[in-house]
């Protein structure tokens, strides 16, 4: 008993340092059982935690305000309409602007989710919030996913994605465009919920020196951690690109 009492804390330990200390009771418990085999409440995997001295980063409250809604270019519907599922990949996007704070000064970062999985497709980062700055992670996501004409992509109604120079790409790609309702954050909760994420087990407990420092633990956290590893709920406990692979060999057996 004391064997399997130890491999079972070394396994939690391992397991919740893996997660960067983002991953409480609930996630352990799936992952030890699919992982490892082992059947084990939650009462007794947070006794072990406390035992351990082991804390999940807690969350802080924030609010981001990158919209500019302000401005008198063309809006689109809201088309997406709150419905976040999508039963095949690259065929519902959505984007958001948010800020990171360094001691150079703002880093703003673009991201573009793929409701199927949530995968992170497509991110930029610079010191602007121009246009190009929610382009260039556009031209990213379709370059890697080259997704088909008529993919729906859902975003507030920011003046850069309403701009003139954005719509042209939408229409290059075959983009239909739809648009939160004016103050609205809820139009959008998906890539609300990712910056969310991306602050509470991030950014709010790193005090960044410079913007390239910044880029860089973003850009490791977006594409090693968030879209590989970690768990999601919407997936099943399954990171995005785990969630796309079995989609896939499913569709495969099929």
């Amino acid at each position: 008993m004391k064997k399997v009492d130890s491999k079972l804390n070394e396994l939690i330990e391992i397991t919740f340092i893996h997660s960067r200390q983002t991953y409480g009771t609930r996630r352990i418990k799936d992952l030890l059982a699919r992982e490892y085999g082992f059947i084990v409440s939650r009462r007794r995997i947070k006794n072990i935690m406390k035992d351990l001295s082991l804390s999940v980063k807690m969350k802080k409250r924030f609010k981001v305000n990158t919209t500019d809604s302000n401005h008198n270019l063309p809006i689109a519907p809201n088309l997406l309409n709150r419905d976040f599922y999508s039963s095949f990949p690259d065929s519902k996007y959505v984007g958001d602007i948010t800020y990171i704070p360094t001691k150079e000064g703002w880093l703003y970062l673009a991201t573009v989710i793929d409701l199927y999985s949530r995968r992170i497709v497509g991110w930029s980062m610079d010191e602007h919030m121009r246009v190009s700055l929610v382009n260039d992670a556009l031209k990213m996501a379709l370059a890697w996913r080259k997704p088909p004409k008529g993919l729906l992509w859902h975003t507030d109604r920011g003046s850069q994605y309403a701009s003139y120079e954005h719509k042209d790409l939408l229409q290059k790609h075959g983009i239909i465009q739809s648009m939160s309702r004016k103050g609205n954050c809820w139009d959008n909760a998906v890539a609300e919920s990712f910056f969310h994420t991306l602050k509470t087990e991030l950014t709010h407990h790193v005090i960044f020196e410079t913007r390239a420092e910044a880029n860089q633990a973003i850009f490791e956290y977006i594409e090693v951690f968030y879209n590989r590893q970690r768990m999601h709920g919407a997936n099943n406990n399954l990171s995005p690109a785990q969630f796309e692979e079995k989609m896939l060999l499913e569709v495969t057996a099929a």
